[in-house]
């Protein structure tokens, strides 16, 4: 199993937790721009989540892997942000998604109505987080490269 199809064995046994439990969740940044033909690689699981749902995600992530301590970063308020590796894949989980820029606080949680479109993976439902959405949050994180990689 190469590196890739192990990270997709992981989102697919995540989604089975998350989807029994009927939490909101959604896939977002760089593992996105890879279902969405983007690009061809993405270092780890970025999982957006409803903040009503972060503690039900919580208790079903925690028996799959390890949590890391906070660490946190002056360029995002994000309300939560666990960092989970769960069969040595990094799992980045944001609940209440804030995004500083100029000064001030831009919320970006997630909400249902930014679930675009749901796909299948290994028999599991993924839902993918809008992709103008993502375009609109690399853009106020300056990072242009993403921005383009989506515009293209």
């Amino acid at each position: 199993m190469n590196d890739i199809e192990k990270k997709l064995k992981v989102l697919s046994d995540i989604a089975h937790v998350l989807n029994e439990k009927n939490v909101v969740w959604a896939v977002g940044a760089s593992m996105l721009l890879y279902f969405k033909g983007k690009t061809d690689f993405f270092h780890d699981i970025d999982l957006m989540v409803s903040e009503d749902d972060v503690e039900k995600l919580k208790e079903q992530l925690l028996p799959m892997g390890l949590l890391a301590p906070p660490k946190p970063d002056k360029l995002y308020k994000t309300r939560h942000f666990l960092e989970f590796t769960i069969d040595g894949i990094d799992v980045d989980v944001m609940a209440g998604f804030v995004i500083v820029k100029d000064g001030r606080d831009v919320d970006c949680s997630l909400f249902p109505e930014q679930i675009e479109e749901y796909i299948q993976l290994n028999g599991e439902t993924i839902p993918l987080q809008s992709l103008s959405d993502w375009r609109r949050y690399y853009e106020l994180m300056g990072r242009s490269s993403k921005v383009e990689m989506i515009d293209r």
